[in-house]
């Protein structure tokens, strides 16, 4: 095996470049003055990146050490499977990186792709509704599309030009091997970029898929500092056009610093809009129209070719909402879950809950299906899933999109939705298929029923909000609700445990390359502290760090004695954020072969800022000797810049 082992290592390292097949961003009418956007800022050395520029140029993918030894790009619209191929190999195992490759062990040799971002301040309307506390990157929102392909190395220098917080840039869903100091969650793993700072992120693009970044930092995110990520590498179906990330998202007048206080002493805040791409309109009434509305903001479109195959890929980039994804008299076809490839399945609509990524192929074949229809224009649709939202009454407008054919008016669609059940779950557990699979171990290292864990509230006994828990009620899964201390992060102290007080919720899980399971539940299945009380809601939940296996899924509480006997082992779905059901259980399992201290939190914005988090501490005597040598020092140096300029805020939530 160690042979065989060195042979894969070394099969990574050689190879060949090409570029990438077919790919649009249909324009939009109107979405952006594109001459308004800040452009991410190209490399001086990087040619290989043509940039994003409209009209579009192709984004190239390059293997100089691959093609160096007879490697070639063979990803085209009728072998999207296929990445590279080297056809002098004659042993057909070491002669493709494609769909079946084992992406954890085996990864092509890539460039260094290089940007750079700035956080700022800017009154922005992207509803057509003027928010003036507006947070975002390079001067937009969503921020800059950041891409690179399969194998690739990701520097990003990201300063922080805010005025008055810190702030730092998560990954969402990158694995960060070897590289846990990357993860970018401030209290974690490093100290939150000062004001006027700028702190360097890099790692290896070792999954291929599409995803986003975000600020870690408090409710930032919510305000608009999120852009995408798009790591190319192959599909599991063929496509003819591909398109740029879409962000769906939920959507405020009032910034998230100020709901948060609403939230924690009673229901989840409205939100005011759906957006699409950053776009959507708003409709003001007549005081509103006077104060706020700029008359802007637009329903996201695309124009598509008849019988083409478009790969979409989305995202939901949400505050508090899962949302059903449905476009009117189409099918989609199904190909990845967050950063795992799948076999492919169709369906009508797709649910996508907070964090979460599909890929989609959909094939434009709505006029063969209505060829005598004259509007051949049709909604994208994108509802609130029931239970999973909650928006001002009459404003929730759920046709955000429209799809415009070619050749036909440009007509307002006429269409109509088709059915789907509107409950809050996550896609059917049976039709996500890995295509590279796992066997789970069915004997796992720690002990699960003491990795069980409630999604509850606890009321705070303090009565003011200069502790971290003041007269409100806080979610947590452990007896206390997360509280991190921005100036001392956890990293900068895995070798003394004392140092932890029990809101920093550590979770010890010191096993080598073994299995790993954690629980949680939102039923009370032990004896809980007197005070706290399960709530049957359902929550996003994300590991960082890690694909998760989802042994276990239901509705129904869990039962130690015979929920167990439901897992599946054999190749079960796998992704980064899956839904912990209203009421039931989500039972996760991961290998532990990535040492580092690792955020697994709810993704609803408000539920991670109240509280509902924990670190999971991997290995921790191996953290340390697998990072960079300089790592350290780095991150000390970002908390002295931090502790400089601290302008002593009152910090009044978890820190994430």
């Amino acid at each position: 095996m160690g042979f065989f082992k060195t042979c894969l290592e070394l099969l990574a390292y050689f190879g060949a470049f090409g570029q990438l097949g077919d790919r649009h961003d249909a324009l939009q009418i109107p979405l952006h003055d594109h001459s308004l956007v800040s452009e991410v800022t190209k490399s001086p050395y990087d040619y290989t990146i043509v940039g994003k520029t409209y009209p579009d140029t192709p984004f190239r993918c390059s293997y100089p050490s691959l093609q160096a030894h007879g490697w070639l790009f063979c990803n085209d619209e009728t072998h999207r499977s296929c990445w590279l191929t080297n056809p002098q190999e004659k042993q057909p195992l070491w002669s493709q990186y494609n769909i079946h490759t084992d992406y954890e062990k085996v990864i092509p040799e890539g460039i260094e792709r290089e940007y750079w971002l700035y956080v700022q301040d800017l009154e922005i309307a992207p509803d057509g509704f003027r928010r003036p506390r507006g947070k975002v990157f390079n001067g937009t929102y969503p921020g800059p599309l950041i891409e690179a392909c399969w194998g690739d190395t990701i520097t990003i220098h990201v300063t922080n030009q805010l005025t008055d917080n810190g702030t730092t840039v998560h990954w969402h869903g990158i694995r960060q091997l070897h590289t846990n100091e990357m993860d970018g969650v401030n209290g974690v793993t490093q100290c939150p970029i000062a004001g006027r700072s700028t702190f360097t992120y890099k790692f290896r693009a070792t999954q291929y898929g599409h995803t986003w970044y975000h600020s870690h930092y408090a409710l930032q995110y919510p305000d608009g500092v999120a852009g995408p990520l798009l790591i190319h590498g192959p599909t599991s179906a063929n496509y003819d056009v591909e398109w740029d990330p879409i962000l769906i998202s939920d959507w405020s007048h009032i910034s998230a610093f100020a709901e948060f206080h609403n939230e924690l002493v009673g229901p989840l805040p409205q939100m005011q809009s759906i957006l699409l791409n950053g776009t959507g309109k708003y409709i003001c009434d007549a005081f509103e129209a006077a104060n706020n509305c700029t008359g802007g903001g637009y329903k996201f479109n695309r124009t598509v070719t008849a019988k083409t195959r478009y790969l979409w890929h989305l995202i939901n980039t949400s505050t508090a909402t899962t949302f059903i994804f449905s476009i009117d008299n189409h099918e989609l076809e199904v190909i990845s879950t967050d950063f795992v490839p799948i076999h492919p399945y169709n369906t009508t609509s797709l649910r996508i809950g907070i964090g979460q990524r599909y890929d989609v192929i959909v094939t434009m074949n709505a006029p063969e299906r209505s060829p005598r229809a004259s509007n051949q224009s049709y909604w994208i649709r994108t509802v609130p899933a029931k239970g999973c939202g909650n928006f001002q009454q009459n404003q929730s407008e759920t046709r955000t999109g429209i799809i415009y054919y070619e050749g036909y008016p440009r007509s307002t669609p006429v269409s109509t939705a088709q059915s789907f059940s509107p409950n809050c779950t996550d896609e059917p557990y049976e039709s996500l298929v890995p295509i590279v699979e796992w066997a789970v171990g069915q004997h796992p290292a720690n002990d699960p029923s003491k990795d069980t864990y409630e999604a509850g509230l606890s009321p705070a006994p303090n009565s003011t909000f200069t502790e971290p828990h003041g007269n409100v009620s806080r979610w947590d899964f452990t007896d206390t609700p997360l509280w991190l201390n921005f100036s001392n992060p956890t990293f900068l102290h895995l070798g003394d445990k004392a140092a932890w007080p029990a809101e920093y919720c550590v979770i010890d899980e010191d096993y080598v390359d073994d299995w790993v399971y954690i629980i949680v539940t939102g039923t009370a299945i032990k004896s809980l502290p007197s005070r706290k009380r399960p709530i049957a809601a359902a929550h996003p939940i994300h590991l960082h760090g890690h694909d998760f296996a989802i042994i276990g899924q239901s509705s129904n509480p869990f039962n130690e004695t015979s929920s167990p006997s439901t897992f599946k082992y054999h190749n079960p779905p796998r992704r980064d954020v899956a839904l912990l059901p209203a009421g039931g259980y989500l039972a996760i399992a991961f290998r532990s072969d990535n040492p580092g201290v690792w955020l697994l939190h709810c993704h609803i914005a408000w539920h991670a800022s109240s509280g509902l988090a924990m670190q999971i501490l991997e290995r921790q005597s191996d953290i340390y000797r697998t990072l960079n040598p300089n790592a350290l020092s780095k991150i000390r140096r970002g908390c002295n810049e931090w502790d400089e300029w601290n302008l002593q805020y009152l910090q009044d939530d978890s820190g994430i």
